[in-house]
């Protein structure tokens, strides 16, 4: 499941690409059809995200609720993407400079002896849209639960694809700040509060590697910055969140605030520190899918790199933990132990 820099990163995205544009609204699949017509052709007003939720906003007082879940894709399309041109074709209809949405099956590849043929782009370069045109995209590949499409303005045409996604919803103000209420403070927001989440973790005998990924209790946070959180403040995932300080707290959260936001930079997330970056310490850089220089994330049975001991896993609320045990020793007592330098 994405962890909150990816929904972040992805609200930039669309909102940089989309905000105050008149978009086509569509829902290929068909489950967000309802929703899709009566947002077709209207403004888009902006996007945001709060932990793994992302909101995009329309006039009204009206929000597209996205939760991606474990399969959900937004992939957003520039104006040229991977040798893909978006040209234009001729509107059927239009209404305040957005064309209505087509009948018979919607908008669809122009032809070659179509009136615009002549100045759609060739040899992928970058095409200015007329106005009242309709940007021409390639057909959706798969399910297609959302497409917003953008073009006949003076900014690149452009589209994204929502595919897999657990919710594709549209909700009103009150809902939208419905689902954000039952949310904890996101690192990434400015408007976040840590003591809300302290609060929680303090009065409770749950283990504080569950609480980091309880969303109620703190938005955004998955398995590989709760694993790595952990490890860089030499913290047991079993050891109760009541016995805490609020000091290592803090320390953790001001830690999340600057990690999270290098991963929205870069679109990877990297916990080392520069002492033990592969450069510094002459070993191979890490490979593994989920890419980006981690102490124990998915390394069991690997040697720590900071003390050599064996990295080990175990299951927590059927999530896989990964943690050193010398570095993260067992908790028992509350004697002190601070962040490794």
């Amino acid at each position: 499941m994405p962890e909150g820099h990816t929904l972040h990163r992805l609200a930039g995205h669309l909102q940089e690409t989309f905000a105050g544009r008149a978009v086509r609204v569509s829902s290929p699949q068909g489950r967000f059809a309802e929703a899709a017509t009566l947002l077709d052709g209207e403004v888009l007003a902006g996007a945001e995200a709060w932990g793994k939720h992302l909101f995009v906003a329309f006039p009204g007082d009206r929000h597209v609720h996205v939760h991606l879940g474990l399969y959900g894709v937004f992939a957003v399309h520039p104006a040229v993407d991977e040798g893909v041109s978006l040209g234009s074709r001729p509107s059927r209809a239009s209404s305040g400079g957005v064309p209505r949405k087509a009948e018979e099956g919607g908008d669809a590849p122009a032809s070659t002896t179509d009136d615009n043929a002549a100045r759609r782009p060739q040899g992928g370069a970058q095409q200015a849209m007329e106005p009242g045109d309709t940007p021409w995209v390639p057909e959706p590949v798969g399910q297609v639960r959302l497409r917003l499409v953008a073009g006949g303005d003076d900014r690149p045409a452009a589209y994204a694809d929502l595919r897999g996604a657990t919710a594709c919803e549209l909700l009103t103000g009150d809902q939208r700040d419905a689902v954000v209420a039952r949310q904890g403070p996101d690192p990434l927001r400015a408007d976040a509060d840590p003591d809300r989440a302290w609060e929680r973790i303090r009065g409770s005998r749950a283990p504080i590697g569950g609480l980091l990924m309880d969303q109620t209790v703190l938005a955004g946070v998955g398995n590989v910055y709760r694993a790595e959180l952990l490890f860089r403040h030499r913290i047991d995932p079993q050891r109760p969140g009541r016995t805490l300080r609020v000091g290592q707290w803090r320390a953790m959260w001001e830690d999340l605030v600057v990690l999270m936001a290098d991963g929205v930079r870069t679109g990877r997330i990297d916990t080392v520190r520069p002492a033990h970056t592969p450069e510094a310490m002459g070993r191979p850089p890490r490979r593994d899918d989920h890419g980006g220089e981690v102490y124990v994330y998915r390394r069991h049975g690997q040697p720590c790199l900071v003390c050599g001991a064996s990295v080990r896993t175990a299951e927590l609320q059927q999530r896989n933990l990964f943690w050193c045990p010398r570095c993260q020793p067992r908790f028992r007592s509350r004697a002190t132990s601070g962040p490794l330098g």
